[in-house]
């Protein structure tokens, strides 16, 4: 009988992945499914990158390269971190990864002992609680809900640490909430942390360039954080890069080494063609590249906002960056409509698609039960058809 790890049972499924699969298995059969559960930009690669991959193909970088990354590639990030977060690195403080989600599972699995408690200010990204689990260390919610914007303060951290707390992870701007903690807002928590030397702090600022706000704030560059603060980043979001598997962390030496070493016994380096053409996106002025599709998310963002808020019981803050909305949708708890009874927000996401075809992501996984999330990577034909289909079918709820 075949028996798999009780590490492998301890985790769950990626609820954005499962959704995902369960759209794709209703288009195979012919329905017209209107997905907006993925956060997959539905822009292309720019073209002076992937000119860059084409040239490194002919310049036959085909052969493995360091763990870390090519050390010119590394040298764009160095100069990346400084002109766009004011964060001072050297090229060895830097680990490219296959993705900012191996770069998460490096820094987990180097820093964290069975039992030691991860912080995760509510709503966080699906797979952060995963990764800690297969790291065996212990998530630990911080709630929030759509009063305090989605994010935590210094009272609501403060709280929750204990003696066994060893690292605290978020994303700014958020995934899923779109919320976009200020520099007032992260020295607020900062100093709480002043008080917990032993804490490190993981800054995932995947997000960054998809900010709506005046100017995106690195917590790293905090003076009592810079020597405890990992800050993860990539090219898929801002750059349209999600097939190209590239991320990197910036950190204390003694951090990057040990993700160097741990990275080098499962993957070894990230493709050598996917590295030459994150060093063109690096040293590009991000302005230029990434203000199109920014725009547009934020004209998609107000579109959305405006049809959701005229749906009776779906409460909406306005999401600062990224592009999801976050709705508040336990009005409906409770509903039926005499044949499917609404108990959660997963009942709610299955109704939806089983009876409109539109799929959105249960808040359950991401720490917040009582909401949705919904990607507004999409155009503003099928986000508009979308919410007409999502009020036709809650408007049948009582």
């Amino acid at each position: 009988m075949t028996k798999v790890s009780d590490r492998l049972n301890r985790l769950s499924e990626s609820a954005t992945l499962a959704m995902a699969q369960n759209s794709r298995e209703l288009q195979a059969k012919g329905i017209d499914i209107i997905s907006l559960s993925l956060g997959e930009p539905d822009f292309d690669t720019p073209e002076f990158i992937k000119e860059a991959a084409k040239q490194a193909i002919d310049k036959n970088f085909s052969h493995y390269t360091p763990v870390n990354g090519l050390e010119e590639v590394r040298k764009a990030i160095v100069s990346k971190f400084k002109r766009d977060n004011n964060l001072e690195f050297s090229t060895n403080q830097i680990v490219i990864s296959t993705g900012a989600k191996q770069s998460l599972a490096n820094i987990c699995l180097c820093l964290l002992n069975p039992g030691d408690e991860v912080l995760l200010p509510c709503p966080y990204w699906v797979s952060y609680a995963e990764i800690i689990k297969l790291s065996e260390g212990k998530p630990v919610e911080i709630p929030s809900n759509i009063n305090t914007d989605y994010k935590i303060n210094a009272e609501m951290l403060k709280s929750s640490i204990t003696e066994r707390t060893k690292m605290l992870i978020f994303s700014s701007p958020c995934n899923p909430s779109g919320s976009v903690y200020s520099k007032s807002e992260l020295e607020e928590i900062s100093r709480v942390l002043e008080e917990h030397p032993n804490i490190y702090v993981v800054s995932d600022e995947i997000y960054e360039h998809i900010n709506f706000t005046e100017k995106h704030f690195s917590i790293g560059t905090i003076p009592s954080m810079i020597n405890r603060t990992i800050t993860v980043n990539g090219v898929s979001k801002g750059f349209a890069m999600t097939g190209w598997r590239v991320g990197f962390i910036g950190a204390p030496l003694w951090i990057a080494k040990a993700c160097n070493k741990i990275q080098g016994q499962v993957t070894s380096a990230t493709c050598a063609i996917a590295q030459k053409a994150t060093e063109e996106a690096m040293k590009a002025d991000p302005k230029e590249v990434t203000n199109e599709m920014k725009n547009s998310f934020l004209k998609r963002r107000d579109l959305l906002l405006e049809k959701l808020n005229g749906i009776k019981g779906v409460k909406c803050n306005i999401p600062d960056g990224a592009f999801y909305i976050f709705p508040d949708i336990s009005y409906f708890f409770g509903k039926t409509d005499g044949k499917n009874v609404i108990n959660d927000a997963n009942d709610l996401c299955m109704y939806l698609l089983n009876t409109c075809y539109v799929a959105l992501v249960s808040g359950a996984p991401f720490g917040n039960p009582e909401c949705v999330r919904i990607s507004y990577a999409a155009s503003e034909e099928n986000l508009l058809e979308a919410v007409k289909r999502i009020k036709s079918q809650l408007e049948k709820l009582y």
